[in-house]
């Protein structure tokens, strides 16, 4: 399949089963409110190294939020629910909490229920309080900057990580440039979140290494400067690969988000350096859901 010139290789994106929450986080202002969902969201790129996978959703308005102020949806996947719990109280307590003007909310109103204000709610130190309002629990948590307000708890669903596609260009500004365009339309396709640095990851990793005490290592068949040295799946016009991952709530999110964002960067096509579309598989042994690309781009 060629579209635009793009070859579009004849592959699949191996994906994997994962737990998954959203919280709602909201502030005085959506400048706080980012710099809240930001913070939450820090090392959270992979779970190979970070425990768990996270990423903002989008900017919420004032009309779509629990308190009518501006907010932010943020994801975070794990591995177990026990992990995600785990990820979801730290991560709530040292960067919401602490960030000035803010509150949190459920962001998933059914499926497994995860603590949030339960867990928070300790940090008042007795002085805390309790409301139920229309069936729901909210915890009202003293802070020095006035009050901090948490929803109980919110909910857990199953999920999917590591839908993913590698674009191969001509050079370095070339690959990233079709990673810009690519995101860009990507982060308006809900339920779904690109957790790596600016949604691009720039060092891909194959399953295994050489050293016994990592469980990944540097992709190189992928690695332009290793062509000669090992088994390269480059061709001598390709000096650059960049790959982008997705964790979505549901195989058709991460479906509708590579549809897209290959099709972004083939509308660039060859004129500007791109020459590839390929993705990361292991035979089908890391996880059950295959995304082919050359069915999701017919």
């Amino acid at each position: 399949m060629i579209i635009n010139g793009v070859m579009i290789d004849e592959t699949f994106a191996e994906a994997f089963p994962m737990k998954a929450t959203r919280v709602i986080i909201t502030a005085q202002n959506s400048r706080w409110a980012m710099i809240s969902a930001q913070a939450m969201t820090g090392f959270a790129t992979s779970v190979i190294g970070c425990g768990c996978e996270a990423g903002i959703e989008r900017e919420l308005t004032p009309f779509e939020t629990p308190d009518g102020r501006p907010g932010v949806s943020v994801m975070i996947f794990a591995t177990s629910r026990k992990a995600l719990a785990k990820q979801l109280e730290s991560r709530a307590g040292q960067c919401v909490l602490t960030s000035p003007t803010s509150a949190i909310y459920a962001g998933i109103e059914d499926g497994v229920p995860l603590p949030l204000g339960k867990s928070l709610r300790y940090f008042g130190d007795g002085f805390q309080i309790s409301k139920k309002l229309d069936g729901k629990r909210y915890w009202r948590i003293p802070v020095m900057d006035g009050e901090f307000l948490a929803e109980e708890t919110t909910g857990m669903k199953e999920a999917v990580g590591g839908g993913n596609f590698l674009i191969l260009a001509e050079s370095q500004p070339q690959a990233l440039a079709a990673c810009d365009a690519a995101i860009e339309i990507m982060r308006k396709v809900p339920n779904v979140i690109l957790p790596f640095p600016g949604g691009v990851v720039g060092s891909g990793s194959k399953v295994g290494s050489k050293y016994k005490s990592l469980s990944a290592s540097t992709n190189d068949p992928f690695c332009p400067t290793l062509k000669g040295k090992t088994k390269s799946a480059l061709g001598p016009e390709i000096e650059s690969v960049m790959e982008i991952v997705i964790d979505g709530l549901f195989e058709s999110a991460i479906n509708e988000a590579m549809r897209m964002g290959i099709e972004a960067v083939c509308k660039l096509g060859t004129g500007n350096g791109v020459r590839r579309i390929t993705a990361g598989n292991y035979g089908g042994k890391l996880g059950p859901y295959h995304f082919h690309l050359r069915e999701i781009m017919a």
